[in-house]
């Protein structure tokens, strides 16, 4: 079993109204969250009522409504989660902020990074919480590996290596849409770029990329990617046609650190790491780390709540959601120019 947030008699738990009945809110977010000992869920949305209220029966969630600004006129709400597919989440994030709730939002946060300035200026201009939701940057083991890598367990890191791939191709999945944001760089393609700034503390100087696109669907299906950083470079491959997979490797001069089930690791699944300082080639000197088993979409959503009560940060703030936004479109960029592209600032 996982373990569960104790309650913080400090904090005042937060209000969560959801906007949509995606299945990773169903079921995902929505329950750890309820888990949460800092978060409520009052309130769900659907633009089909009775879909709404079946989810909110079958969660035991306390309103339902049929549109989604019913929910955010609800003065009992503090907080959004936005799931919607992705060309939905700036503009119902925005009206979110203007009704005065917080806002974590699924990723990737925007289609551009022209986008992302809209939703920080309205952040800006309402004085809300927004956030991006890279549950991966709450886990204690990737919390665990920037602290490794900082303490220059592994020497100076250089290199960082990634790869995450599915086996779907539906086409009335919104990831098989073009127009709605599709395709697996900004599906997946997110978590390793997000993970390598992360890492690496700084944003590439420069990136190239390659896509192969579904002929009938149009959405790019198999992307690799390089990204260049001031002291080091990452690359990844990502893929929705493919045998799913995942792995992270993270090289310094002297060490590796290896990363099983990097992204969507299972909250009932005791996480690893490997470290390797690469003296025996058959890994019979690797040390196996093992962390407790972790919901990290409960802790997401714990720390978001800390945040909109003042004990805390957001995680995943609208400034690096724009740095991930932009190397994603430089990405883009690139696949077409055949060029290396530089980041937006």
């Amino acid at each position: 079993m996982p373990v569960t947030s104790a309650p913080d008699p400090a904090v005042q738990p937060v209000r969560w109204g959801i906007l949509g009945a995606a299945n990773i809110a169903v079921k995902l977010v929505i329950p750890a969250l309820q888990r949460g000992a800092n978060s409520e869920v009052v309130a769900i949305a659907s633009r089909d009522a009775s879909k709404a209220r079946a989810v909110a029966a079958d969660l035991g969630i306390a309103r339902a409504y049929g549109s989604y600004q019913e929910l955010l006129d609800d003065p009992d709400v503090d907080a959004i989660y936005n799931p919607l597919p992705n060309h939905l989440h700036v503009p119902w994030s925005i009206r979110a902020a203007e009704a005065g709730k917080h806002v974590l939002c699924e990723k990737p946060l925007s289609l551009t990074t022209a986008e992302a300035r809209d939703l920080i200026a309205a952040r800006d201009r309402t004085g809300v919480q927004i956030g991006e939701a890279f549950m991966v940057r709450t886990h204690p083991r990737w919390l665990a590996v920037r602290d490794l890598v900082r303490s220059g367990r592994i020497g100076e890191l250089k290199l960082i290596v990634g790869h995450f791939s599915y086996d779907r191709r539906d086409p009335n999945d919104v990831r098989s849409r073009v127009e709605w944001g599709g395709g697996v760089l900004m599906d997946i393609g997110c978590y390793p770029t997000t993970l390598a700034r992360w890492l690496f503390g700084a944003e590439p100087v420069e990136v190239v990329g390659m896509v192969e696109r579904d002929p009938e669907l149009g959405v790019d299906r198999l992307a690799s990617a390089l990204l260049r950083f001031p002291t080091g470079q990452a690359s990844f491959t990502v893929a929705g046609q493919l045998v799913p997979w995942q792995r992270m490797q993270i090289f310094g001069t002297t060490g590796r650190i290896e990363v099983e089930i990097p992204f969507n690791t299972p909250a009932d699944y005791r996480a690893r790491i490997f470290i390797d300082d690469g003296s025996d080639l058959h890994g019979r000197n690797v040390e196996t780390v093992e962390f407790e088993a972790v919901d990290q979409y409960e802790l997401q959503g714990e720390r978001f709540a800390e945040a909109v009560r003042g004990l805390g940060t957001v995680p995943v703030p609208l400034e690096d959601a724009f740095g991930n936004m932009a190397v994603i479109e430089a990405l883009f960029r690139s696949t077409e120019s055949k060029r290396w592209e530089t980041p937006a600032r």
